[in-house]
This record gives C-alpha cells, structure tokens and sequence, in this order.
C-alpha cells in the first residue's frame, strides 16, 4: 500500500466511525443532557474538572480551555480546570503511585456540586478509576468518554458514551467530537 493509499484509508476509517456515530441519534440526545447539567452545576457554583492520560489529557485540556477561553462566540468564562499541572502529577506519581495522580488531585480541588469528565480510551485506566471512585463519594456528577467496549468503567458514570474504534487515536477523535459538541451546548445553555 502506498503512503497516499495508507492516508486515505486513514480518513475513511474515521469518517465510517464518525457517520455511525453521528447516526446514533442518542448520542446528541446525551449531550443535550449532560449540556444541561453543567450548566446547572456552573450556575450553582459548581465547576467541571476533566482527567485523562496521553492523548486523552490534552484533549482534557484543550476541553477546559475552550470553556474558559472561548469556544466559538464571545461570552463569560466558564469554570473548568483539567488536571494536567506537571508538578502535581510528578509529585503524586512519585510520593503515592501513578494510580493516584487524578483522584488525589479531585480529593484536593473537587467538591460536591462540581462535574467531572473522565476520559479512558481502554476503560481500564486505575487512576480513572480510583478518581471516578473519588468523585462518587464526593457527590460529583461523572461523566464518562470511553472506548473499546468500556472496560471496567462501563456502566459507572451518571452518562457515558462508549464510542466505536479499534485504536485510541480514532477514539480520541471520536471523543473530541463530542467534547466539542458539549462546548457548544455548554455555551449555548449559558
């Protein structure tokens, strides 16, 4: 297969799995949903934290920053924070373990009222888990952006979207799609 060939099957993999997603009107639907509860968490003093690893932090930042940036329109900023400060990863991993960079982190800035969006293109990530576990007993809203069937956190979050996608990069793809969609709502709610 040629490089150009190798490129094009590349776009068409991602354009199948974004028009099966796309096609699944419930997905829209769950948006909306979740649109509608940060809002009404952000409204009431809450904030929305955002977590994940490698490709799925930067999206978690990329996330926040649209929502305390701008998005699209001009309009007040909007309370969200990715956990993704090197000192706090570095000196957790080092002082308590990698497993507990993220529910340490929602232990220390998270509180009742707030939302957390926890992505895991496996599912299995133990510092997801162990800080969707935090953030339960805190009273936080989860919301879940997973792939590859789920994993161990199917099923855990209040909503979650387990997207299609055999490698994490066409999963990330997928959840920042979504991720985007929700800016947008977010905004438009406000």
């Amino acid at each position: 297969m040629s490089n150009e060939a190798a490129v094009q099957s590349e776009f068409s993999i991602y354009a199948s799995l974004a028009n099966d997603f796309a096609g699944d009107a419930s997905n829209a639907q769950k948006v909306e949903e979740f649109a509608q509860i940060c809002v009404e968490r952000v409204k009431a003093g809450g904030k929305i934290l955002a977590i994940g690893n490698g490709g799925s932090c930067a999206d978690a930042i990329h996330f926040c920053e649209e929502l305390t940036g701008r998005y699209r329109d001009d309009r007040p900023s909007i309370p969200a924070i990715a956990c993704a400060d090197a000192g706090h990863i570095t000196c957790v991993g080092n002082d308590y373990g990698f497993d507990a960079i993220f529910s340490r982190w929602i232990e220390g800035v998270g509180n009742t009222g707030d939302v957390l969006v926890a992505m895991s293109t496996s599912g299995n990530s133990a510092n997801i888990i162990r800080a969707v576990e935090v953030a339960k007993a805190k009273g936080m809203y989860i919301a879940l952006l997973l792939g590859k069937g789920g994993g161990k956190l199917a099923g855990v979050g209040d909503i979650e979207w387990v997207v299609g996608g055999q490698t994490s990069d066409r999963i990330q793809e997928l959840h920042m799609l979504i991720l985007h969609a929700l800016v947008g709502a977010i905004e438009r709610g406000m």
